[in-house]
């Protein structure tokens, strides 16, 4: 698809819509300005329950239709998609360990809807074997040294959509939780400690043109989606700027994240740090 696109000079996308959340543009900022200092570390987490329960199924769960990975490849996919945007450096090796809580699933035999909480009886459900993981643990080397480590779960009770993330630097850290997203907390070693709340007023110029309402009111996962989208239709719109670069994530982004995917799964397998 990659070759695809560059050949034929299409317009392409991809939808890792985290990225367009107006506080991780204005992370990203920040780091691109040095405000945070040589960055020395990140870590954190996506972590789901919808998956929590025996009975809980859907069609990500088997490897004929989502491949041979399920929460990295799922969710674990934007986590890495945004701290790579953030920092601006690509992740270079891995060492992953992974897990699946339930090796058999109850599949409903009838109709169900993702998220519905829907109670089915015994008779209405089938046994079926799990071969995709449930959670996994990464550590990760950047480019520059920078160290880092994720952790994803789709069977942590009480986590509904919860990527969180710790950038940790010379001069300042930055927290992040999309569960809360209207708010960034800024460390310090020297002052007091900062939280900086979504406001268009005290945004940089990046993050503001992503944020579509006055401070107070909050943006959420829909509105990602919105910005992602409006950006490529602008970039369409003037497409007759043909060395314009795409301010969005496109094909090149996805196969990215797939080659990060398959070097964490085989790092599970060999249980050894393995090239991206």
């Amino acid at each position: 698809l990659v070759k695809i696109a560059r050949d034929k000079k299409m317009v392409n996308a991809i939808n890792f819509n985290i990225r367009f959340y107006p506080l991780i543009h204005q992370a990203k900022i920040m780091v691109q300005e040095g405000r945070l200092g040589r960055i020395f570390a990140v870590n954190g987490s996506y972590q789901q329950d919808w998956l929590l329960l025996e009975t809980d199924y859907n069609w990500r769960l088997d490897r004929q239709f989502s491949g041979a990975s399920r929460a990295i490849a799922d969710i674990g996919s934007h986590w890495l998609d945004a701290i790579e945007f953030i920092l601006a450096k690509r992740i270079k090796k891995v060492f992953a360990d992974s897990a699946t809580f339930h090796k058999f699933r109850k599949k409903p035999a009838k109709y169900i809807e993702t998220f519905s909480g829907k109670i089915l009886e015994q008779s209405d459900y089938e046994k079926i074997p799990i071969n995709t993981e449930d959670y996994a643990t990464v550590l990760l080397r950047f480019e520059d040294e920078v160290h880092g480590s994720l952790t994803v779960n789709q069977a942590a009770a009480g986590r509904k959509n919860r990527l969180y993330f710790e950038i940790y630097g010379s001069k300042a850290s930055i927290s992040f939780d999309s569960e809360n997203p209207n708010m960034m907390w800024i460390g310090h070693r020297e002052c007091s400690n900062e939280v900086m709340l979504k406001d268009p007023g005290i945004l940089c110029d990046g993050a503001r043109d992503i944020s579509s309402y006055p401070g107070g009111h909050n943006e959420g996962f829909p509105d990602t989606l919105k910005q992602l989208f409006t950006k490529i239709y602008k970039f369409i719109k003037a497409n007759n700027k043909k060395d314009a670069l795409p301010d969005f994530p496109t094909f090149k982004d996805g196969l990215t994240q797939l080659k990060t995917c398959e070097a964490i799964e085989e790092s599970v397998k060999a249980q050894s740090w393995i090239k991206v």
